[in-house]
């Protein structure tokens, strides 16, 4: 799924934006979650941006850590930008290595879409307001007001890693697909 949302989301407007097709999208995930081979690139690439964003709400917990989410979210209270990049980095050690590997990938894929929001509509806000959502939420639920607040917090972390991505993960992020 990243491959193909890094070879094709840059260049699609309104990606992680757009629904895909719900019949395709819900036949998709049950051969997916099945075990089921499927070939994504012969389907939408806004049903393939769909699945992923539901792997990634599917992962207990959320990508970053619920058990972490009061640091997360205090994160840009911090000083400057290099501050707030320090600790970001020193959250991300606390993460399994897994979720760091995968957030590495997903980053590298949305600094990608935001290198040419100007074709694709989709700049490092608009990203993150589309994905925040599904990579970090609270360990409890609230009321609306107060996941209202979340969320723009959260979407506002997501839009300054997208922006500062190459000094929290290295430069190599843009190059973790090589040249598919």
């Amino acid at each position: 799924m990243l491959s193909l949302l890094y070879q094709e989301g840059p260049s699609t407007k309104g990606i992680f934006r757009r629904s895909g097709n719900a019949k395709t999208f819900k036949e998709l995930k049950e051969k997916l979650d099945s075990g089921t081979e499927v070939d994504l690139a012969r389907e939408s690439i806004f049903v393939t941006a769909s699945l992923f964003k539901d792997f990634l709400r599917d992962i207990p917990g959320s990508i970053l850590s619920s058990q972490l989410c009061d640091k997360w979210v205090s994160v840009l209270d911090q000083g400057n930008n290099e501050e707030k990049i320090k600790s970001i980095q020193r959250l991300i050690e606390h993460l399994p290595r897994a979720n760091v590997v995968l957030l590495r990938y997903i980053f590298g894929v949305l600094h990608g879409i935001e290198m040419r929001s100007e074709e694709n509509q989709m700049n490092a806000f608009n990203l993150a307001v589309c994905i925040a959502p599904s990579l970090l939420w609270p360990p409890v639920s609230s009321t609306p007001d107060i996941e209202s607040e979340f969320i723009k917090k959260i979407s506002s972390l997501v839009e300054f890693l997208i922006e500062n991505c190459c000094r929290i993960f290295g430069d190599e992020i843009t190059s973790l697909f090589g040249d598919i």
